[in-house]
């Protein structure tokens, strides 16, 4: 096996670099985070001409169909920049569609994804717990199709989505349930969160009517392989945000003088440097070998999804302290970039699950 990138791969790194260093730097970020919308719609555009979109749709329905390697490469980046946009949500929400989708709803709302006119996310869970199944109670009642009445809290970029795939119960069986947002019934409030560059909101359903061709059937695997591959996902780009964490640390520490010298030449700073340099390259590691099995190895991704996302979710926590308190006391103003990253960090702790949630499940593979 080869673990080495593609060179083909290795462009696509490079030109997500460029895209975002030329479109996204951090003051066009501090505008986006700030804005009513959370994201540039000429930018989601400039995406869909870079085939991004489509990066993991399938040819056939206007995409590049590439596998979740690739697609890590621009989680990464995007990551690193902190770059608001519904880019991980939409994205899901096509993998999705691809992998349990009727050849109708592909052909209905995989090209618009493809090409940026249609934004989708998932409308998960109801409650925290295990197993994850179990956190689904929506309730739906048959009726030539479904009709909902309900709020799923804390959905993704809720405020921009065109699409959402929405999990509910229904005569003692999963489904999904794809509700576009002009539908009948449906409602958007936005939520707050400690990231403004990601975005949630609370949908809110009233008596909406959900046609049986609308209607996807969800096994508990099923489930676990949507949720395995949001951890990926989140993972990524909290790879990319760790490693922009030790370059802003690194080079302040060049340049911070205390008591004649740079603090970077002490040992309690450049130890904590290396510990970060250490925990990101581990569980980059764990990632990439996650986003492989993906298209190679299914029947090891719960495993290693949940391997990575443990490991990250406590050292990316611990990043984000190290590189404030690195800052000293101007780390946690509001002109300095770094506390942004602490932000990310605390946001992506608990998304698809933190260190505990990981760990248990990984022991109960093992049978401990």
């Amino acid at each position: 096996m080869n673990f080495g990138f593609t060179e083909e791969q290795t462009l696509l790194r490079e030109q997500a670099r460029r895209f975002l260093d030329d479109e996204a730097s951090m003051s066009v970020v501090r505008e986006l985070m700030h804005s009513d919308q959370g994201f540039s719609t000429a930018q989601w555009q400039q995406l869909a001409n870079l085939g991004w979109l489509g990066l993991i749709i399938d040819p056939d329905h206007g995409g590049v169909g590439l596998n979740w390697v690739d697609l890590i490469v621009v989680l990464e980046e995007m990551g690193r920049s902190l770059y608001p946009s519904p880019f991980i949500s939409t994205t899901l929400a096509a993998s999705v569609l691809g992998d349990l989708g009727s050849d109708e709803q592909k052909k209905d709302w995989l090209p618009g994804m493809a090409t940026g006119q249609q934004i989708a996310t998932l409308a998960l869970f109801d409650r925290h717990g295990d197993p994850i199944a179990e956190n689904i109670t929506l309730a739906a009642e048959e009726a030539d199709g479904l009709v909902l009445n309900g709020t799923k809290q804390f959905v993704a970029d809720a405020g921009s989505a065109d699409l959402f795939i929405t999990a509910c119960r229904s005569g003692g069986s999963l489904k999904l349930a794809l509700i576009p947002r002009t539908a009948e019934g449906v409602s958007v409030t936005a939520t707050a969160t400690m990231d403004r560059t990601k975005r949630t909101g609370a949908l809110e359903l009233s008596n909406v009517h959900v046609a049986a061709n609308d209607v996807i059937n969800l096994s508990n695997d099923d489930l676990s392989r949507i949720v395995d591959k949001g951890v990926v996902a989140i993972t990524a780009e909290m790879v990319g945000a760790g490693e922009q964490v030790l370059e802003i640390t690194t080079g302040y520490a060049r340049e911070r003088i205390q008591f004649g010298h740079p603090i970077g030449k002490y040992q309690g700073v450049k130890h904590t440097l290396a510990d970060v340099y250490v925990d990101v390259e581990s569980f980059k590691s764990l990632v990439y070998y996650a986003a492989w099995t993906i298209d190679h190895s299914p029947e090891e991704l719960p495993r290693s999804a949940s391997l990575a996302k443990a490991y990250a979710s406590d050292a990316f926590a611990e990043i984000g302290i190290n590189g404030v308190q690195l800052h000293g006391a101007i780390g946690f103003t509001e002109e300095y970039d770094i506390q942004l990253y602490l932000k990310r960090s605390k946001w992506a702790r608990p998304i698809f699950g933190d260190s505990d949630h990981h760990y248990e499940r990984v022991a109960r593979m093992a049978g401990l």
